[in-house]
């Protein structure tokens, strides 16, 4: 992979799964273009979004900001193909790669992803064919380069990787938080890949902005180090300073933090050994902490027979856990108003199947039930 933008000084990817939103909930295009805008301008290349982001929204917005403002060669462009999630058979999986194509006018893919590979979900990969087609649409020029992003244990890593060689690239979730987190393996799966010879591109660098706002606890050591930088910056420096990389993506949801991150990527310098000390520091004072570590990516919820909102009601459970005076009744049923509650959970599992963090949610959600009196 001698072409790809790792070889660049500019590792920062722009991440379209969490784009800025109208109040009537469609995505804010012309601010997403400014982000666009200020994104190519410094010097970025890579955008990342998937066929299941915001119901296709994600890819039609890249269209209107990118492929239908610039020429192909100003930007290289990753998707997905999802074969757990909005589909229901072989033809209907690999009939979203036609449709991304349609949809993010890009004419082909740079990067093309199985998406969210679990060992709930690998044998739809394999029982629909995907790996073989995508290699085919390879063939076809349609894909330069094709990949797998990766939820899972460091075990099935290495049975994937063996079983799949030929895979280029992989898409990890490698943060300072999970580094050593054995749910999520950051370290390992990364130290696999680098062993395989197989680039990695970084997802959820700051968890899903959990990184961004860190409990006080992580927040204060961050600002005594360097009170100037923002906590997302270490975030994402702290990953950037790794090798083998492609790309750290982020996924900006506003023009100001796509400011805050291009003012220490545009001229990114690795974490020195004092900055490593402070994540250190930052790292304990996190598994000192028992909040429920939900990125709310929204996969749990997909398939959720009974309607619960999982992602807010764990919020309204950390934002009671930190503040003894949050309005903790009135807040959880404005989050489950017209949906169902921790209490009509029926244990189907459905959730804690598809979630990348592989969190307990069953019986998080039975500790959340002490919230709706």
């Amino acid at each position: 992979m001698s072409d790809h933008p790792g070889n660049n000084a500019f590792k920062l990817g722009f991440g379209l799964m969490r784009l800025p939103k109208n109040p009537d909930g469609t995505i804010d295009i012309p601010q997403v273009s400014k982000m666009a805008d200020r994104f190519i301008e410094a010097g970025g290349t890579y955008f990342d979004t998937a066929y299941v982001y915001d119901d296709g929204r994600s890819e039609a917005a890249f269209k209107a900001a990118v492929a239908d403002r610039y020429p192909r060669e100003a930007y290289t462009l990753a998707t997905k193909l999802n074969a757990w999630l909005q589909c229901h058979d072989e033809a209907s999986a690999k009939q979203q790669f036609y449709t991304s194509l349609e949809r993010t006018g890009a004419g082909y893919f740079d990067y093309y992803l199985l998406h969210a590979i679990q060992r709930s979900n690998v044998d739809k990969y394999d029982d629909y064919g995907i790996w073989d087609f995508v290699k085919e649409q390879k063939a076809k020029g349609l894909i330069k380069h094709w990949g797998f992003s990766f939820h899972a244990d460091p075990d099935m890593l290495e049975e994937l990787l063996a079983a799949h060689p030929d895979a280029e690239f992989v898409q990890l979730q490698i943060n300072y938080a999970d580094w050593e987190n054995p749910g999520v393996a950051s370290r390992r799966n990364w130290e696999i890949c680098k062993a395989h010879g197989k680039p990695v591109t970084v997802m959820e660098p700051v968890k899903g902005g959990i990184l961004a706002d860190p409990i006080p606890a992580v927040r204060r050591i961050l600002e005594e180090a360097d009170p100037s930088a923002s906590c997302a910056s270490w975030a994402i420096r702290y990953v950037a300073s790794l090798d083998n990389l492609i790309t750290v993506l982020s996924g900006m949801s506003s023009l100001e933090q796509m400011e805050d991150n291009l003012s220490y990527m545009r001229d990114f310098k690795p974490l020195n050994a004092a900055e490593q000390d402070a994540i250190r520091r930052a790292q304990e004072a996190l598994n000192a902490d028992q909040s429920i570590p939900c990125t709310a990516c929204h996969y749990c919820t997909e398939g959720c027979p009974m309607g619960i909102p999982i992602p807010e009601i764990f919020t309204v459970a950390n934002r009671r856990k930190g503040s003894p005076h949050f309005r903790t009744v009135r807040e959880y049923t404005i989050v489950t108003q017209d949906k169902g509650r921790a209490s009509d959970c029926v244990q189907c599992g459905q959730c804690e199947g598809a979630c990348p963090q592989h969190l307990p949610i069953i019986s998080l959600l039975e500790k959340c039930r002490e919230m709706e009196n």
